[in-house]
C-alpha cells in the first residue's frame, strides 16, 4: 500500500518540472508476473520519472536500489516498507541481491533494475556496458526481461550536489522539459544456455542492445550527443557499449 501511494506521489512531483510522456505497455500476458523491467540510467531524477511512468502504465515493480538509500533517514524506512531490494554495490555481500531478486520473482513480483549499475558516463548518454546481475537472474529463473527506455530526465536535475541541482530544478520549473518513458519489447534471450561460459555477459549484452534500440527511437533528433549537456557530469568511455547497428 505504501508503494502504491508513492507511485501516485511521483506523478505529482514530476508534473511541475517536466511533461511526462509514456508510451508502450507491459503485455497483458506478463502482468501477472514474474517480469524484470530493465531501464537505462541517465541522471539523478530519472528514478522519480520512471516511478511516475510506472503509475501511468499501471505496474508497481519492486525497485533494485543502492544500499545508501536504505540508510537514509525517512527514505530508508519508506524503501523497506515498500518492499524494494537493496543492492550493496562494492561490498562483499553484493551478491545477496541476486538471491533477493530471485525470491521476489518466485512469488510473481515485477522487479525494476538498472543493468548498467550506475548513471551512464558515456559522452553521448547512451547505455554503457552492463553488469551481469539482472541477466544471471533472468537466465536462472526464466523470467522475461522487458526493455524500458527513458530520455529527458537528465534535464531536470544536475550532477554535482545541492547547488547545481537547485539551478537545474529552477530551470526545469520554467521550461518543463519533455520526459519520455517507453515500455518496449521483451528481450530475446533464446539460445543462451544458462550454465555455459560467458552466458551472463551475452545475455547482458542483448539486454543493453534492446534498451539502446528503444532509446534510439526516443531521441531521433539527438542521434549522437544530447541537446542538453550537464556541464558538471563526468565523462568516461571506459565502459562504452557498442551494440550492432550503431
Amino acid at each position: 500500500m505504501t508503494w502504491k501511494v508513492l507511485l501516485g506521489a511521483a506523478r505529482v512531483v514530476v508534473w511541475p518540472v517536466a511533461r511526462l510522456r509514456v508510451t508502450g505497455a507491459l503485455p497483458q500476458r506478463l502482468r501477472g508476473g514474474p517480469v524484470i523491467l530493465a531501464v537505462n540510467h541517465i541522471g539523478p531524477f530519472d528514478p522519480v520519472a520512471v516511478t511516475a511512468a510506472c503509475r501511468v502504465a499501471r505496474v508497481a515493480p519492486r525497485l533494485m536500489a543502492t544500499g545508501g538509500l536504505f540508510k537514509a533517514p525517512v527514505v530508508g524506512a519508506v524503501m523497506r516498507a515498500s518492499g524494494h531490494i537493496r543492492i550493496n554495490r562494492r561490498q562483499a555481500n553484493v551478491a545477496d541481491a541476486v538471491d533477493d531478486v530471485t525470491r521476489a520473482l518466485a512469488v510473481g513480483s515485477h522487479v525494476l533494475g538498472y543493468p548498467e549499475g550506475r548513471i551512464t558516463l558515456d559522452p553521448g548518454m547512451w547505455p554503457e556496458r552492463g553488469k551481469t546481475g539482472l541477466a544471471r537472474v533472468a537466465l536462472a529463473t526464466g523470467a522475461p526481461v522487458v526493455a524500458v527506455a527513458q530520455w529527458g530526465a537528465h534535464e531536470v536535475a544536475a550532477w554535482g550536489g545541492f547547488g547545481p541541482t537547485v539551478r537545474a530544478l529552477a530551470r526545469a520549473l520554467v521550461r518543463r522539459p519533455v520526459v519520455r518513458v517507453h515500455f518496449g519489447r521483451v528481450v530475446d534471450l533464446g539460445g543462451i544456455e544458462p550454465g555455459a561460459p560467458g552466458a551472463a555477459q551475452r545475455a547482458t549484452d542483448r539486454i543493453i542492445d534492446a534498451i539502446t534500440a528503444e532509446l534510439r527511437e526516443l531521441r531521433v533528433d539527438e542521434p549522437r550527443l544530447p541537446r542538453y549537456i550537464d556541464p558538471v557530469r563526468p565523462l568516461s568511455v571506459q565502459r562504452r557499449h557498442r551494440p550492432s547497428g550503431r
